[in-house]
């Protein structure tokens, strides 16, 4: 018969082995919640139909698929990931080109309004990939960024390869696209590429992940956010907090455009203030009131327009 001291010892244990089930249970759950492919978020047919919602975009892209201008392309990432993306050339040649990022269970067909800007409205060469587990590109799990950078990298090879050598190239994304782009921003870059748009993104994916743990399910950080970040570094060769897009726009040596709604609670408002501190150089900030997350083109469009080109034409030359 067990004495008292054992007793506690063993519900002690039990209850030790009962809370660390959970936790694992809660780790994996987190884990694939977050960051597994949803590809049903990014169905074509129903992004062309969120994208129809404004006529514009529907004559333009009907245009489009009428001179079959509107083209894919795919590469294999270093690993052997088919990665896709979609390209139109300039109606008349360009030296310019944006390549232009989506975000979070998005795909290149719903970034198309940004792409109208360039493509359209600037007369530019664009390219938009669909980065790992959305639309065509392979990929079991989400990258946030911080993998995708590394393949944005290729994707600057092969804008060279469509419209030339010489190619003067702007990078802009929003939200996951956006951390996207200044994750990018850090590396070791061509010359040709002459700035950045960054429109809602995130300073890292620690401090992404441990807000939605918390405004959604009142939830502290410890100690999901430590086991999940281990996980992704098993099973994504990264973790939480080496993802971060704060200390790779302290390394971005070319202008950087920042964005951001003012009422966003999706990526907090606040994120953008450190990352425009921490990026030296030249920079501008234009925080919308009332705004909130990744909405800023939609609800003010013309000003949108105006903004992005006004800072980009002074850098593409």
């Amino acid at each position: 018969m067990l004495s008292m001291k054992s007793k506690k010892t063993v519900i002690t244990l039990s209850v030790l082995v009962v809370l660390l089930i959970i936790l694992i249970g809660g780790t994996v759950f987190m884990f694939n919640f977050s960051l597994a492919s949803q590809t049903s978020a990014t169905d074509e047919e129903d992004s062309y139909a969120y994208l129809f919602e404004h006529t514009y975009m529907k004559e333009w892209v009907d245009s489009l698929h009428h001179h079959s201008a509107l083209k894919d392309t795919f590469i294999l990432a270093e690993d052997g990931a088919k990665l896709h993306a979609l390209y139109v050339k300039s109606a008349e040649e360009s030296p310019n080109t944006a390549l232009i990022i989506h975000g979070y269970t998005d795909n290149s067909i719903r970034m198309l309004m940004i792409g109208h800007l360039y493509n359209k409205v600037l007369g530019y060469n664009i390219l938009l990939p669909d980065l790992r587990g959305h639309g065509k590109s392979d990929g079991e799990y989400i990258q946030m960024g911080w993998k995708d950078r590394l393949d944005i990298l290729q994707w600057i090879d092969v804008t060279t390869q469509l419209y030339g050598d010489t190619t003067r190239m702007v990078l802009h994304g929003i939200s996951m696209g956006a951390a996207t782009t200044m994750m990018t921003s850090g590396e070791e870059l061509p010359d040709n590429i002459k700035c950045f748009v960054e429109d809602c993104g995130y300073t890292s994916v620690w401090d992404e992940f441990a807000h939605k743990l918390k405004a959604e399910y009142g939830l502290p950080a410890f100690p999901l956010m430590h086991t999940t970040s281990l996980y992704c570094k098993m099973k994504n060769g990264w973790g939480f907090k080496e993802a971060t897009a704060l200390e790779q726009v302290k390394k971005c040596n070319r202008p950087m455009f920042f964005i951001h709604g003012g009422n966003d609670t999706y990526v907090p408002t606040q994120m953008v203030y450190p990352l425009y501190e921490a990026k030296p150089g030249e920079k501008e900030l234009w925080v919308i009131p009332e705004v909130e997350h990744a909405d800023a083109y939609w609800d003010h469009t013309e000003e949108y327009v105006d903004r992005t080109r006004n800072f980009v034409s002074k850098y593409m030359h």
